[in-house]
């Protein structure tokens, strides 16, 4: 591949990023990126300084793109129960299969090594979080919490799918996320025939 002169740091991270999903993360050098972008390692070297701080600002990047999406989710759900089974179906569709999942948790290793990355990920629990809870005000009897909940049995959900990964994800854990409604939140009313 011809040198690039030019690529921004955005374009370099995205690089980076899908290098760490397809050969893990410890096939991140900035020899192998440099290969993956085009520019010389050098000059990876002066933009990032060690290769600590080239995966930190790779899985920055991740959480900022994780944090957006999240955003625009919930700014488009209904606020109901309905509406928060359909923003965590649709932050499951970016899993993928089982080895992309699988994959991820090698990525997830990497977040959890760097206080930075954690502190990055105790964030977003907090706004997913409330985000959800959000989406339960308007519920009768939702109890405190929810968001956390509902949350913690996506996570679990997520779990439980990858050890027998029969269909779509989005699917598995939307019909999770309803059984959990309906017999957590509100027993008798399904989160799909919630109005919304």
């Amino acid at each position: 591949m011809p040198r690039r002169k030019t690529l921004s740091d955005e374009e370099v991270l995205a690089a980076a990023h899908r290098l760490m999903h397809e050969s893990g993360p410890e096939a991140l050098t900035f020899a192998t990126l440099a290969q993956a972008c085009g520019l010389s390692a050098s000059t990876l070297v002066q933009r990032f300084g060690s290769k600590a701080q080239l995966v930190r600002s790779t899985l920055m990047r991740a959480w900022d793109r994780l944090d957006e999406k999240t955003a625009g989710l919930a700014a488009t759900v209904p606020r109901t129960a309905a509406g928060a089974v359909r923003m965590l179906s649709a932050l499951s569709r970016d899993y993928g299969g089982i080895e992309a999942y699988a994959d991820g948790l090698l990525i997830l290793r990497e977040d959890l090594r760097d206080p930075a990355l954690r502190s990055r990920g105790a964030a977003w629990k907090a706004a997913l979080s409330d985000a959800l809870e959000d989406c339960f005000r308007q519920v009768p009897d939702a109890p405190p919490g929810i968001g956390l909940l509902m949350a913690s049995q996506w996570q679990g959900s997520l779990l439980w799918w990858s050890f027998d990964p029969q269909g779509d994800v989005d699917r598995y854990v939307e019909d999770s996320l309803n059984r959990f409604v309906a017999a957590f939140v509100i027993p008798g009313v399904t989160a799909s025939s919630s109005p919304g």
